[in-house]
């Protein structure tokens, strides 16, 4: 069954080489993100010719609009089998530095549009005979990390709701997983948020060094056909979910001396 799968964020990074991906399966797409030209880009190399490839354009801290968006789709197409999540805003900032609204506009990007975007799309999923709702959170959704205070908190918060919006669907066929990705080479660090709400506009060198997307996007596709309730995505940086959690010592005394960028 050619199946329809819906992102978030596809414009660049891994939400483009997502769909790039999903097109090699001939899957039908739904392309989401601010920048509609981007999108359109994205969609021509998208269309094999035999699926179907919408652009939906969308502001995650518009949420107001996604009802009405959801709506539209279902008059275009018949379901939604996977929803990625994948949208997002990162920053560089200190705690110490940073004013709240900040904080207030990470979260409403991040972690409300997010949550929006799922409750929109979930009556129609659970109609169709169920799917899988992808959240893409971060390492740093496992652990705290310097510059990233709020980021982190909008990550470690979709764990809470995705986990527990998979353990509530179990019976509707709806499964959830939950992808964190170390560090990839996309662009998120040149528009993640500065002290002042700005983009930083610069290029970490640990992400320009980090995986490729297509390589990132691969493992995801992987990690959802199977259905997997969470996957790490990386390089050597994924060894520090391991020190948190079995040798948390270690991890205090190395964590504040790593370059966080």
């Amino acid at each position: 069954m050619q199946k329809t799968v819906w992102i978030t964020g596809a414009s660049s990074g891994i939400g483009e080489a997502l769909a790039l991906e999903y097109a090699k399966e001939n899957a039908n797409l739904i392309l989401s993100a601010r920048n509609e030209e981007e999108l359109n880009r994205v969609a021509k190399e998208c269309t094999t010719g035999t699926n179907k490839v919408i652009v939906a354009p969308l502001d995650l801290a518009k949420s107001e609009s996604f009802t009405s968006l959801v709506s539209s789709l279902r008059k275009q197409i018949d379901r939604i089998d996977i929803l990625i999540n994948n949208g997002g805003i990162s920053q560089r900032s200190l705690v110490s530095e940073t004013p709240l609204e900040v904080d207030r506009k990470l979260f409403e990007i991040n972690y409300f549009g997010t949550v929006a975007l799922t409750k929109a799309v979930l009556p129609w999923m659970i109609e169709t005979g169920g799917g899988n709702i992808t959240a893409i959170s971060s390492i740093s959704g496992k652990f705290g990390f310097p510059l990233r205070s709020a980021y982190s908190a909008t990550k470690h918060a979709l764990f809470g709701f995705f986990e527990t919006l998979g353990l509530e669907q179990v019976n509707n066929n709806i499964h959830t997983t939950i992808i964190c990705p170390g560090r990839i080479q996309t662009n998120i660090s040149t528009r993640a948020l500065d002290k002042e709400g700005n983009a930083t506009n610069e290029m970490d060198k640990g992400l320009a060094d980090g995986m490729p997307a297509s390589k990132c996007a691969k493992k995801i596709v992987r990690a959802i056909q199977k259905n997997k309730r969470e996957a790490w995505v990386g390089g050597k940086e994924i060894l520090m979910v391991y020190i948190r959690k079995y040798f948390p010592r270690l991890f205090w005394k190395i964590a504040p001396n790593i370059d966080p960028k």
